[in-house]
């Protein structure tokens, strides 16, 4: 299933969200009206699709492993 417009959109912002000026999550609320938990929901599952990875490889494995990386922390945190 090809990615919707709004799935790219959440793509090109992921890349350049911290030129609004904001926190990301901040930034996600204003430009699509997300609270932060659902931004990372929709983006964690983005992320996972091959569309998503076919679209922009470099940004999908930069935020698959941001997402690791924060996994490893909360565990080892635990």
């Amino acid at each position: 299933m090809p990615l919707t417009d709004r799935e790219r959109a959440l793509l090109v912002f992921e890349r350049h969200w911290w030129r609004y000026g904001a926190t990301r999550a901040d930034a996600a609320r204003a430009h699509f009206g997300l609270a932060g938990p659902e931004h990372r929901r929709i983006v964690g599952a983005l992320i996972d699709r091959a569309e998503a990875h076919e679209h922009d490889p470099v940004l999908v494995r930069r935020l698959r492993r941001m997402r690791a990386t924060h996994r490893a922390e909360r565990r080892a945190a635990a």
